[in-house]
């Protein structure tokens, strides 16, 4: 187990960036086509091709899913997914013509110190495309990929992942970048809202405050410069309409790790897919245990972003939990 999504069997994770943009990409790639939904919380969301994900649509499963920076200009990330996969031969056949289904999500990071003239076109279709090229089963975490240039109300933010097995031996994990309105952190300290799902001191083993501080929510402020977005996957075989309460109960791990979330100027939404990789089908309990897995390698996750980032090297950037903790 490396403690990542990827320890879900058929599940593949590539990330590109660019220092001097101050943004990147994150893909999750699909070794064979995935059953998947979407649950959206937040009041903001930037997204694309996620109506096909809803239970009755006619596309039941998808190729790849994509978290991007850029606000509505990483949209084009998802192209540059869609580029690579239509290369490898991959796609829904429409007769002789293949389509990739790409569907994905983007945060908000304009204003965060980097480079953003960037011409004519933005670059996410390129950072897309060699975000695909580089999937595999390790990656980085913290300031990478999508989580390069994501902040929270108070520290750097970044991507983070998690994974769990639950007792019926399902493989359940997440993978986030963390742009939040509000703080991971219990007041102004060390501690993670997130602690009582720690596994093994993965993000530092503080645990709860000794004396509970003064709960006031710390916020960015009032204009749309925030969105978590996250992927859960795991290796049973689900049905759309199962993915979907898959992705609706993971969103209980965000409103563990951060406060406040899913707020009305924020895009906070949760994929879910299913590789169906594992042999024997869930039953009504594995269903309900799959979805707390997925709230809790989520809200671990979001933990693990902040725990891992590493500050943007401009004038007033936000520190790193490392900057005053580590």
């Amino acid at each position: 187990m490396r403690n990542l999504i990827t320890d879900v069997a058929g599940v593949r994770v590539g990330q590109t960036q660019d220092g001097a943009l101050a943004s990147g990409v994150t893909a999750l790639i699909f070794d064979a086509p995935a059953t998947a939904s979407i649950a959206i919380s937040g009041g903001a969301p930037g997204t694309r091709d996620v109506s096909l994900l809803e239970p009755g649509m006619s596309v039941e499963q998808v190729d790849a899913l994509v978290l991007s920076g850029g606000s509505a200009f990483g949209l084009d990330a998802m192209g540059g997914v869609s580029s690579w996969l239509r290369e490898q031969g991959r796609g829904f056949a429409v007769r002789d013509a293949l389509v990739p289904i790409v569907p994905g999500a983007i945060l908000f990071d304009l204003l965060n110190g980097g480079d953003k003239n960037w011409g004519r076109h933005a670059p996410y279709r390129e950072l897309g495309y060699a975000a695909a090229q580089t999937a595999g089963l390790d990656f980085a975490l913290g300031s990478h990929g999508a989580g390069l240039g994501a902040t929270t109300a108070d520290l750097k933010g970044g991507i983070g992942s998690a994974s769990a097995v639950t007792r019926g031996g399902y493989c359940v994990g997440a993978l986030v970048a963390v742009n939040a309105i509000g703080s991971a952190m219990i007041g102004k300290g060390p501690h993670f809202w997130a602690a009582p799902f720690e596994r093994d001191g993965e993000f530092g083993g503080f645990g709860w405050p000794k004396i509970m501080p003064d709960l006031s929510p710390a916020m960015k402020g009032v204009v749309p410069e925030n969105t978590t977005i996250a992927i859960v996957a795991t290796d049973a075989a689900l049905s759309r309409a199962q993915a979907k309460r898959m992705a609706v109960m993971a969103q209980d791990g965000m409103g563990r790790a951060l406060r406040p979330a899913h707020a009305a100027l924020d895009g906070d939404l949760v994929f879910s897919a299913a590789t169906g990789r594992h042999v024997t089908p869930p039953d009504a309990r594995d269903l309900t245990e799959i979805g707390v897995a997925a709230a809790d390698c989520l809200a671990r996750a979001i933990a693990r972003a902040i725990f891992e980032a590493q500050p943007l090297p401009f004038a007033g950037a936000l520190p790193c939990w490392r900057d005053l903790w580590g």
